[in-house]
């Protein structure tokens, strides 16, 4: 996954560096590189924080079956910004 990403990042930094302008060339640099770049490792990048996720699970729950503990994830509610809104 990693090589596409670094292969996609040259052609777009020797794209940018032919450009008239500065402003042109990073503007080429951000929405040819950048953007799907970081659009590419998060969408392509799930699987593993879902891994992840439920890896935290597991030790945090070790008496229970791994159906239970993929469950729990899924039903598991983010409550990141609960404080600040309350």
């Amino acid at each position: 996954m990693y090589i596409i990403v670094i292969g996609w990042l040259y052609i777009t930094v020797l794209m940018a560096a032919t450009e008239t302008s500065i402003t042109a060339g990073i503007l080429s640099l951000v929405f040819y590189g950048l953007l799907p770049v970081g659009l590419f490792l998060w969408v392509f990048g799930t699987p593993s924080r879902r891994r992840a996720q439920i890896a935290a699970a597991r030790r945090r729950l070790p008496e229970q079956s791994t159906e239970e503990v993929v469950c729990e994830v899924v039903r598991e509610e983010d409550r990141a910004n609960a404080k600040q809104d309350q």
